[in-house]
């Protein structure tokens, strides 16, 4: 039995080592401290990446990355949590990784260089594009019923969905607001339609 120190995870894991090839043995020699649940607990990150694709949701997640934003991470970490079975970046190949928490390893992340070609990918794989953003028109997400085959795009923080990404999307929705603010945070819209994804399909 291992226990926890102050430390996030756990420590080294003590004699004898459980004969089991997932197993890292430099994780069971130092001790884990990745944020993983405790199944996952020494894990080598190939072995977590084998056992979350016989599982992955068919829910997908498409970021537009033009200004470098930082909330890029926060949907790419809240996509690993939901298991989503696929996670594009539309524009610059470079993205701002600190919010991720590292979840990037876990995920099967695909690049595209313009809207062109991400439609063309998702047309291919019989995807369904709904855009996240509440621009005039949007519908309101809690009454709209997320097909199996979705994939959630969300644009920038701030600009929000380019005009010609809005043009690939079959909806665009919106998140019903009750206070002052104009808009939410991208991350925090992000997590709460694969939640509602996830409420749909998984229960």
């Amino acid at each position: 039995m291992t226990e926890a120190s102050g430390e996030p995870g756990v420590g080294p894991h003590p004699n004898p080592w459980p004969d089991d090839e997932r197993l890292d043995p430099e994780l069971l020699e130092h001790g884990d401290r990745r944020n993983v649940i405790d199944r996952y607990r020494y894990w080598k990150v190939s072995a977590i990446v084998a056992d979350l694709d016989t599982r992955r949701h068919p829910l997908q997640i498409a970021i537009q990355n033009w200004e470098h934003d930082f909330n890029i991470g926060s949907i790419v970490r809240t996509a690993n949590a939901f298991n989503v079975s696929g996670l594009h970046v539309i524009g610059r190949r470079r993205w701002n990784r600190r919010g991720a928490m590292v979840t990037d390893r876990y995920l099967t992340i695909s690049h595209h260089a313009s809207v062109t070609e991400f439609a063309n990918r998702m047309a291919t794989d019989d995807y369904i594009v709904i855009g996240v953003d509440n621009l005039p028109g949007a519908l309101p997400l809690e009454r709209y019923g997320l097909p199996q085959r979705t994939c959630l795009v969300f644009g920038s923080e701030g600009p929000g969905l380019t005009d010609e990404l809005v043009a690939i999307c079959k909806n665009v929705v919106a998140i019903t607001q009750y206070g002052s603010t104009r808009s939410l945070n991208a991350g925090a819209a992000a997590a709460i339609a694969m939640y509602h994804w996830a409420m749909r399909w998984t229960s």
